[in-house]
């Protein structure tokens, strides 16, 4: 099949920059887009545009640019319309893939009337279904859920999402999110008390994870948290972290480099408001790193698996169960290994992409 994988920042991912960073989505779609190449399908990711060459191809994958779409400016948007659509007519692909909410999917599923392909939508975080986009953002939000009624497949990426969908009349297909090669065995030593992994942005809440550290100064804290677009933000966070002795505090880590950290980590902390499946918890699960969480736990990995601890959005609990962590030993093995298991059992990706593509074939059926 011809494939295109709408997706702004995936190709850094495939190209492995080491000067600039892309989130959880894109990383998913490069790795989709590497796996389908493997299987023989010809597969274009079109990309947002920062000056790299066009039709490159990495790791099998062919890249185009689309223009500066990911900032979300209604200028930039209208000025790379006609660049996407030139892009999808010259590819003639028989399925476009976007995922997560914005106003880019009502925009290909009008440009799909015109150039005939199928649109599959994969659901990236709980806000695209439970109607909390639509909430946050009113008009991208109507525009977005009039399309969503208009794409060919709905895909989750949990059990939750897959709910949810079915909650709103779909019939969504489910694929979990795909497997990064390790770049070290998991037997590094565990030297590392709390990590903390993301952009600087205000959903994953950095300030909550600092909190924590001049919490606890005994414990040895490492934070990695490169700049994505809000820059006050970033500097903010930058400045506050040099004063606290315990942490150890990383602008930036490329992303082929960031899982030697989790297998160094006994234990990773997430303090995002909202977030799908973070594909942190995958990187815990390949470290053998126990979880604790301000409120994110993804079917249950947390609660029910017992993968670590949830805090249900209470602060001051997270500072408890932080110190309950560290100082049970015993109790923090079993939730490192339980971490572990739920990865093994629920992120084989030769069986992920199996599902990715049969959700698909469901349709051809038809």
């Amino acid at each position: 099949m011809r494939f295109v994988l709408f997706s702004s920042f995936a190709h850094l991912v495939l190209e492995k920059s080491t000067s600039k960073v892309s989130g959880g989505a894109e990383l998913q779609m490069a790795l989709l887009a590497r796996h389908l190449a493997q299987r023989g399908h010809d597969v274009v990711l079109l990309g947002t545009d920062e000056g790299q060459p066009d039709r490159r191809t990495l790791d099998g994958v062919r890249t185009r640019t689309g223009g500066r779409y990911h900032t979300g400016a209604l200028l930039d948007t209208l000025r790379a319309l006609p660049r996407v659509y030139r892009v999808l007519r010259e590819e003639r692909p028989e399925w476009v893939a976007v995922m997560g909410a914005g106003t880019w999917v009502f925009l290909l599923t009008l440009l799909r009337r015109r150039l005939g392909y199928s649109l599959a939508f994969i659901s990236g975080s709980d806000i695209d279904v439970n109607g909390d986009y639509r909430r946050m953002n009113p008009v991208r939000g109507a525009l977005y859920e009039f399309a969503l009624r208009r794409v060919d497949r709905h895909i989750a990426m949990s059990e939750y999402q897959r709910g949810e969908f079915a909650r709103l009349g779909f019939q969504p297909g489910i694929y979990r999110n795909l497997v990064p090669p390790a770049p070290e065995p998991a037997e590094a030593s565990k030297d590392i008390d709390f990590l903390w992994v993301s952009s600087a942005q205000q959903l994953k809440r950095p300030d909550i994870f600092l909190d924590l550290a001049a919490a606890l100064p005994q414990a040895r804290c490492v934070m990695i948290c490169p700049l994505k677009d809000d820059h006050a933000l970033w500097e903010s966070v930058r400045r506050r972290a040099a004063k606290i002795a315990n942490l150890e505090f990383h602008p930036l880590v490329p992303y082929h480099e960031v899982q030697r950290f989790f297998h160094r980590a006994r234990i990773f902390v997430n303090t995002s408001d909202f977030e799908g499946f973070p594909n942190t918890f995958l990187q815990a699960g390949m470290g053998r790193t126990a979880l604790l969480s301000l409120r994110v736990d993804p079917d249950g990995m947390i609660s029910r698996d017992g993968a670590g601890l949830c805090a249900g959005g209470s602060i001051g609990r997270l500072q408890e169960a932080a110190r309950e962590m560290l100082g049970d030993a015993v109790a923090l093995e079993r939730m490192q290994s339980r971490c572990a298991d739920y990865f093994a059992r629920h992120h084989d990706s030769q069986a992920n992409v199996d599902a990715f593509l049969a959700t698909l074939a469901t349709l051809a059926a038809r």
